[in-house]
């Protein structure tokens, strides 16, 4: 049993994080899994409330929830805290086996140029039935629509702000992973070939990156990716509460499983959710019924890309 259920807090730490930063630990009794936060990764600058954080547990947690499913076991959240998620899990031969279950390791996020190309109405029905818990919703958005017009216009405000801001520069700096050392010494963070780009010496890739890291060119460039794209996501919470950023990343969780599966790739843009003054904002000028929006996700087709570095879950383990 111990050896199943560490195959299945394995699977759940494929789970997407803030800048990688895959910000969990794992505790494994004889019948439980608990996922514990990892606050020493926690990201104070872009996540000021390590909201992004629990979303990425919620997550984690989606993920457990299917594995075990897939290694023949019913879960049971019996604890739902800011302190840990601890699951039960109980031996059932019936369980019947969850399709998302094998895109757990494909799934990526893809933050290349799309090749424009619109996803049919079929599939958005798919994606838009897929099912959501306790005060969570999903707003899709044609590109070019109005209301993805007024997305654009604020996720440009939020690289305004943010890469007007030092400390979330040298934030995001730390977390970039410029050659294959880097990559090997850490498992997380930003790599290099991510972004399609050249190794380099970390003497020399810091500054040259930090060239980049200004409004405009970081406008630029989203403008481009957001074009390519076919729709804009827009996830929203009720109450913006712990537990429904749980509920959110579980949600999303199945969302981006069902994504790979199909074959769509997607992106995060949560520059206006991770400034409260444009959050504020959005919430008022968007059509989601005076819901918080909590991330927002460009869809559209794309090639593969390289994965990001994962931990070992063997360091994982507490």
């Amino acid at each position: 049993m111990k050896t199943d259920f560490i195959q299945i807090a394995n699977y759940a730490s494929k789970a997407p994080s803030g800048h990688n930063t895959q910000p969990w630990k794992f505790h494994i009794t004889d019948s439980t899994i608990t996922v514990l936060p990892n606050l020493d990764v926690a990201l104070p600058v872009v996540d000021r409330n390590n909201r992004e954080l629990f979303i990425s547990l919620g997550c984690a947690v989606e993920n457990l929830c299917i594995a075990a499913s897939y290694f023949g076991y019913t879960t049971h959240i019996i604890e739902c805290s800011i302190e840990a998620i601890i699951l039960e899990l109980t031996k059932n031969d019936l369980t019947i086996e969850d399709s998302l279950f094998h895109q757990i390791e494909k799934r990526q996020t893809n933050r290349n140029i799309y090749n424009g190309n619109k996803i049919s109405d079929g599939i958005l029905q798919q994606l838009q039935s897929i099912p959501k818990e306790n005060g969570i919703q999903f707003y899709f958005t044609e590109i070019n629509t109005p209301f993805a017009n007024t997305i654009t216009q604020y996720i440009m405000k939020g690289n305004e702000i943010q890469m007007a801001d030092i400390a979330f520069k040298n934030e995001l700096l730390s977390w970039m992973r410029f050659n294959k050392k880097q990559v090997e010494a850490t498992h997380n963070g930003l790599s290099y070939l991510v972004f399609g780009n050249p190794p380099l010496p970390r003497i020399l890739a810091r500054p040259i990156v930090s060239l980049f890291l200004k409004p405009n060119v970081q406008n630029k460039s989203d403008r481009k990716k957001i074009d390519s794209s076919s729709h804009f996501v827009v996830c929203t919470t009720q109450q913006d509460t712990i537990k429904e950023w749980i509920n959110l990343g579980r949600t999303l969780q199945r969302f981006l499983l069902k994504v790979t599966e199909i074959g769509i790739s997607y992106a995060f843009l949560n520059q206006p959710c991770e400034i409260a003054v444009l959050a504020f904002d959005l919430r008022e000028k968007l059509p989601v019924n005076k819901e918080h929006p909590t991330l927002i996700m460009r869809i559209g087709y794309a090639k593969q890309i390289p994965y990001s570095p994962r931990k070992k879950i063997e360091t994982l383990l507490v």
